[in-house]
């Protein structure tokens, strides 16, 4: 089967929605031929070069704002495919793939919905307008809409297609490849062993270093990502006399602000700004660090992918509470919910957790086993091609 994949980004580019694109893309090039379609990055003159299973192509086109085009270029190239895997948001790119798909009515449409976007900056709110009319058109010709949690679906833009076309909604997580981001010290399979592998790299993370206990928060810093809530997470730094260093992994145009923000705080020999990462440092990042904290401020935040990646290492995790997000994990078992926006609450779930090493031992075995059971890609991978089999 020829499957053409849309998505507004893709690797190099750090963001959720290109790497779980690349990961999907990969998942079905197993079984078929699958060309991606995604924007060139920004500030690149060339498109990337590295080598993919899949086809993938770098579009340029003229009418662009962000993450959003009107990749006219597409008309052209689509004829060819049987199914056409939009991922969303694609602003102005998914007027052109409902325009295909109500010309060729034999072309299959299976959309994978990745978030909501509620509060777009003005500029990008023009751009917007078009696919807020042909919202429920497009979903309605879906054969299926991909949604990563239940929650996510019933409780956010997706509700009235939730309950007007029910039969469309498939629910997958999105997955981690749990063999490659993993604990320090691999779990043993027996009980025992698991316990002695978890004691280790919990030593490892507590002991084995300077300079207290270190936090981590990885996501873009970059205008589209403004919903991460990073300046939420180092006003509650601030007000936390414990000894703790925060690592800081992304990169983009917000990074100046961060940065100034860390030194009126009086922060900055207490936060590294780490920039990108290839993944195997990230991986050592989760691995090295006590907690991840993912402390988004909107439903822009519709799951969050690192949460599964810190996880996968054995990290306890603390998380907003927003639809989507809060059913990742277990609120008090794999980690802490907190309520977005609020540093006080921020700052007290950060100091209990670091106050209670029990718990954060306990909380990285549950993390780990949570990740086994239900975000292995494996078994993400089995869910995502049985949809493609009509």
């Amino acid at each position: 089967m020829k499957i053409a994949q849309i998505v507004c980004a893709f690797p190099p580019y750090a963001g959720g929605i290109g790497q779980s694109a690349y990961r999907l893309g990969e998942i079905l090039s197993r079984e078929h031929q699958v060309n991606t379609f995604t924007l060139m990055p920004a500030q690149a003159k060339t498109p990337p070069t590295p080598t993919y299973n899949q086809q993938v192509h770098f579009l340029r086109p003229r009418l662009r704002s962000g993450h959003g085009a009107l990749a006219l270029s597409l008309l052209l190239r689509l004829f060819k495919d049987e199914v056409i895997y939009l991922h969303y948001p694609f602003f102005g790119t998914d007027a052109i793939v409902l325009f295909m798909c109500s010309v060729f009515k034999k072309k299959r449409l299976f959309i994978h919905y990745h978030m909501d976007t509620p509060a777009l900056p003005a500029n990008k709110k023009i751009l917007a307008f078009p696919s807020r009319l042909i919202f429920k058109r497009l979903m309605k010709r879906a054969e299926k809409i991909i949604v990563g949690s239940r929650d996510y679906a019933e409780n956010g833009k997706l509700a009235t297609i939730c309950k007007a076309y029910p039969e469309k909604i498939k629910i997958i997580p999105f997955g981690v490849e749990s063999d490659i981001f993993k604990p320090r010290i691999p779990a043993q399979t027996e009980a025992k062993g698991n316990k002695a592998a978890a004691i280790v790299n919990f030593v490892n993370r507590r002991f084995i270093k300077h300079g207290g206990h270190t936090l981590l928060f990885v996501g873009g810093l970059d205008s589209a990502h403004y919903f991460k809530g990073l300046s939420i997470l180092l006003e509650a730094m601030a007000r936390i006399s414990l000894p703790l260093t925060l690592h800081i992994i992304g990169d983009g145009d917000l990074k100046k602000q961060y940065q100034q923000q860390t030194v009126k705080l009086h922060l900055d020999k207490k936060v590294r700004f780490l920039g990108r990462v290839s993944e195997e440092e990230l991986i050592k990042e989760y691995q090295g660090a006590d907690m991840l904290i993912l402390p988004s401020i909107n439903s822009h935040e519709a799951f969050g992918l690192v949460l599964i990646e810190a996880m996968a290492c054995g990290l306890p995790v603390i998380a907003s509470n927003l639809v989507g997000v809060r059913s990742v994990f277990n609120d008090s078992k794999e980690g802490l919910i907190c309520q977005p926006g609020d540093i006080k609450d921020l700052s007290e779930k950060i100091t209990s957790l670091i106050s209670d090493e029990n718990k954060r031992l306990k909380m990285s075995q549950a993390a780990r086993k949570l990740v086994e059971d239900k975000y292995a890609w494996e078994k993400v991978a089995d869910q995502i091609l049985d949809e493609f089999v009509r």
